[in-house]
């Protein structure tokens, strides 16, 4: 079962920097509401007031009170103010150096027989040809093209 209450007791140096993190505009909101969490829950002096106290004067729920507390127990002060990044991002993209070249050098080649240029459309079905090439929709080769600056014009 998990305890209700992490204590924070933070000494001068901790304190003095999350309270530069709480009232400086250079950082975000949740960080700014974090540092200002930590300050309120601090028992350096004393006791502090109870999670509800705390939750009802900042405005915020009791559960971001106990994670931001259970954080800075488990990970000291830059762990309870930052956010965890994370390792590796939610959908790989399908392209890489190699099939961004090989669609710019189509894009950029004489259109095929019975077009007067390239479209979207046009070199979809022809990446989707391509053995060596993923499929790639019509809207994912346009971010390519407008990423690179170029125009099928």
């Amino acid at each position: 079962m998990k305890p209700k209450y992490y204590p924070v007791v933070l000494d001068k140096e901790d304190r003095k920097a999350i309270e530069a993190v709480a009232n400086a505009n250079g950082h975000s909101e949740q960080m700014r509401m974090r540092a200002r969490i930590l300050l309120a829950l601090d028992e350096s002096d004393g006791a502090s007031k109870s999670q509800s106290d705390i939750a009802d004067v900042l405005k915020t729920s009791t559960s971001t009170i106990y994670k931001t507390s259970k954080a800075f127990h488990d990970k000291g002060t830059k762990g309870a103010l930052t956010r965890k990044k994370r390792a590796v991002p939610p959908v790989l993209s399908k392209i890489d150096g190699l099939v961004e070249a090989r669609v710019i050098a189509m894009a950029c080649s004489k259109a095929p027989g019975g077009h007067a240029r390239w479209t979207l459309r046009l070199l979809e079905t022809k990446v989707a040809e391509a053995d060596d090439l993923p499929n790639l929709s019509d809207n994912t080769i346009a971010r390519l093209l407008k990423k690179r600056r170029l125009s099928l014009t």
